[in-house]
């Protein structure tokens, strides 16, 4: 897996965001709400149009059509989407053994989408994301629907498969006891751009 750099990437009131995240690196991202975190991703997952440049790898965002670089460069929104009836039927390989290890019935995958709680959708669409294999990860508050215990599983299991995979990944996040936790490196969005936070810990 490659590296994942933006080069001068403006989208909403961010302007000139540089930023490079090497294979297996967390870089989590904080900042106020509003502030253009979960725009961020999505200009470089190319879900919004935006300036400067996103490469992976040494290829570019724009030498790929769309489709192609988002299951590359894979982001895993706040509120995840469910097309099918049921679980199973989102993910292409049989996913029971990880179900278990985030704390889910491993049976879950047979369910319909209507049984699942907001948790619940959360944990599978990161499971559903990961089963795609994608070269990089974009995370919006990852955790944001899970108590206690669940996150404590989610954190381990996440970070395992991104140090294992080594998988650039940019988690968005705003607590400092999860930062210090999974992150090798924190930025936090200042005004119209970001600024290289310690980690704590």
């Amino acid at each position: 897996m490659g590296t994942l750099k933006l080069s001068g990437v403006a989208v909403g009131t961010l302007e000139n965001i540089d930023l490079e995240v090497a294979p297996g690196e967390i870089v989590c991202l904080s900042g106020p709400s509003g502030g253009g975190k979960s725009r961020l991703l999505r200009a470089i997952a190319d879900l919004d149009p935006h300036g400067g440049q996103v490469t992976l790898d040494d290829i570019n965002q724009s030498a790929l059509p769309a489709h192609l670089w988002r299951g590359k460069v894979m982001m895993v929104p706040a509120e995840s989407a469910w097309w099918h009836d049921t679980v199973g039927e989102h993910f292409p390989q049989s996913v029971g053994n990880t179900l278990a290890q985030i704390g889910l019935d491993p049976g879950a995958s047979t369910w319909p989408v209507t049984r699942l709680s907001s948790g619940e959708k959360q944990r599978l669409a990161l499971v559903r994301a990961l089963s795609y294999e994608p070269s990089a990860l974009l995370l919006d508050e990852p955790t944001a629907n899970l108590d206690r215990d669940s996150t404590a599983k989610v954190e381990a299991w996440l970070c395992e498969r991104i140090r294992a995979d080594k998988l650039p990944t940019i988690w968005v996040a705003h607590h400092e006891d999860q930062i210090a936790r999974v992150a090798n490196r924190h930025v936090h969005i200042t005004g119209a751009g970001i600024e290289a936070l310690e980690v704590a810990g």
